[in-house]
């Protein structure tokens, strides 16, 4: 084997693994699903981390309230999805397919 066939043969081999890899992280159906999943799971966290944003006492607001400069931007983005009642039954609706 020359030093060209083994070259074209590790070529060929590196691009059929990037090829796989940039399917299965990226192109991959189930890419969509994981992502929804973890935003649901952040969603949950933030809930669980500042209740009285949506007038649920809790008894750990006072020391959930030293993450918030640390979780600024999500927070906004998170208050703005649950107001918006419909788009998260609608994600929800998906997600069982109602």
């Amino acid at each position: 084997m020359t030093l060209a066939d083994r070259i074209a043969a590790f070529r060929a081999t590196l691009e059929e693994w990037l090829r796989g890899l940039y399917h299965g992280m990226i192109t991959h159906p189930a890419y969509e699903k994981i992502e929804a999943e973890a935003e649901d799971t952040e969603d949950a966290f933030m809930l669980a981390c500042f209740p009285d944003a949506f007038g649920i006492p809790s008894p750990v607001s006072y020391y959930t309230a030293e993450l918030l400069p640390y979780l600024e931007d999500e927070y906004e983005a998170w208050q703005r999805r649950m107001w918006d009642r419909q788009s998260v039954v609608e994600r929800k609706g998906h997600q069982y397919h109602f």
